[in-house]
């Protein structure tokens, strides 16, 4: 079975080339087991917020390219939102209120 910071780490590569070809920023791919369901959560955002039309676009294409890949074993929910105010600052242009 697949480590979950490997399968993090494996989604986080995948959804580089759809955010590069976007205004789209990557922040956060997180894999978590809560109760007996596996979720996998993708947070995304651009200057002056995301809306849903970003969301849904982003997560039919990663659907596609996982089903694709097939490497996480695990039945899991996919869902593709904004960090949300309370976004975990992580990189130094998240202080700065620059471009992340």
């Amino acid at each position: 079975m697949m480590i979950k910071a490997t399968i993090d780490a494996q989604v986080a590569e995948l959804m580089l080339p759809l955010v590069a070809s976007t205004n789209l920023e990557l922040v956060e791919v997180t894999y978590t087991k809560e109760g007996s369901q596996w979720y996998l959560r993708v947070f995304i955002d651009k200057p002056g917020g995301i809306n849903i039309a970003d969301c849904q676009e982003i997560s039919g294409k990663l659907e596609e390219i996982l089903d694709e890949k097939d490497f996480i074993l695990q039945a899991y929910i996919l869902e593709v939102s904004s960090p949300g105010i309370e976004r975990s600052l992580k990189k130094p242009a998240d202080y700065i209120g620059g471009k992340k």
